[in-house]
């Protein structure tokens, strides 16, 4: 079944591909990317349409699969295969989450696979695991640039429902003066979340910081907050 099944996916992928989508999509990234070129919710709806084929399986079985998907590194695989994780997320045990700790570490490699998986997949674990945040202060301080970024991608949506607001500024300390853009964005982003519903509380973070925090990240982080405390946070006082 598995053979047919992935075949039949990729087949279904190639007969949708957009050349001027792979184009635009591919002008997105610094880095060389593997794309077909299929627009995001067909994508999704091919998830969904074989995803009731596959829900008879074991947990473990349908996470064969899904690295059956991410091995070929195209994107449009592994939006599906994390679109199934995330299907699976009543299921979740402890142990799964060095399941998606591996996946990142071996196959995520550019920020929108990075993004897909965290936001929700592994973002909903933590929420229910929520031990696990301390993995993610390990993965703040891990060498691969992807996990660095994941440890704060993947409090997105927890930090706008108000979630875990000492741990994501422990989180941003650690990542505070990191050289690489992504993982500035990364931790930038989640600070802008927590300032949905701490935006006093990150406005003194970014003030007490903002002469050794990068400005990408600076910028980030004060996005969504009124154009006076913007002001105050850019200014070099």
């Amino acid at each position: 079944m598995m053979p047919d099944l992935i075949s039949g996916i990729r087949k279904e992928l190639k007969r949708n591909v957009d050349e001027k989508t792979r184009d635009s999509a591919s002008s997105f990234f610094k880095e060389p990317v593997t794309l077909y070129g299929v627009k995001v919710p067909i994508v999704n709806k091919i998830a969904r349409k074989y995803f009731p084929e596959i829900n008879h399986l074991s947990k473990q079985e349908i996470f064969l699969l899904c690295e059956e998907l991410l091995r070929s590194d195209y994107c449009e695989e592994a939006f599906i295969a994390f679109g199934w994780a995330y299907q699976l997320r009543d299921k979740y045990e402890p142990a799964d989450f060095f399941v998606l700790e591996n996946w990142i570490d071996k196959y995520v490699n550019n920020w929108a696979k990075c993004d897909t998986l965290c936001n929700h997949t592994v973002g909903t674990f933590v929420e229910r695991y929520p031990q696990y945040i301390e993995d993610l202060k390990r993965w703040a301080k891990a060498e691969n640039r992807w996990l660095r970024r994941s440890s704060a991608a993947t409090l997105i949506i927890p930090a706008k429902e108000g979630k875990f607001l000492s741990d994501i500024f422990e989180i941003a300390d650690i990542l505070l003066q990191d050289e690489d853009d992504m993982v500035q964005k990364g931790y930038g982003w989640m600070l802008k979340a927590a300032s949905h519903s701490h935006q006093k509380e990150v406005f003194h973070y970014v003030m007490r910081n903002k002469k050794t925090m990068p400005r990408t990240a600076l910028r980030y982080a004060i996005e969504k907050m009124p154009l006076d405390l913007k002001r105050r946070a850019m200014s070099k006082d």
